[in-house]
């Protein structure tokens, strides 16, 4: 599946739900399963949930571009054109942080 494809299922399957939490009630849903990844993670839980936790994300943050009328892969593509953002090579290049 390609990210398009993700985003527009995620519109057709909770647009009306999406629309009626709001973008601020999207957002706080959003920011509480990044929590939940960085939990599964931290905790070392296995890769199952952890694969879960990444999948909740992704959706989350779909249904959040599709309230802001974002195209997440066009945002995406745009951002990181095969190269990195900052230093534009590929492999990146840029010191360590």
């Amino acid at each position: 599946m390609r990210i398009e494809d993700a985003q527009e299922m995620m519109r057709e399957v909770y647009w009306d739900r999406d629309r009626k939490r709001g973008i601020k009630g999207t957002l706080q849903r959003t920011r509480e399963e990044l929590v939940e990844l960085g939990d599964a993670i931290l905790e070392m839980e296995g890769s199952k949930e952890i694969e879960e936790e990444i999948a909740d994300v992704f959706a989350w943050l779909c249904s959040l571009a599709n309230l802001l009328d974002i195209d997440v892969a066009e945002a995406f593509y745009n951002k990181y054109p095969d190269t990195c953002s900052k230093c534009k090579q590929c492999p990146c290049i840029c010191p360590d942080e």
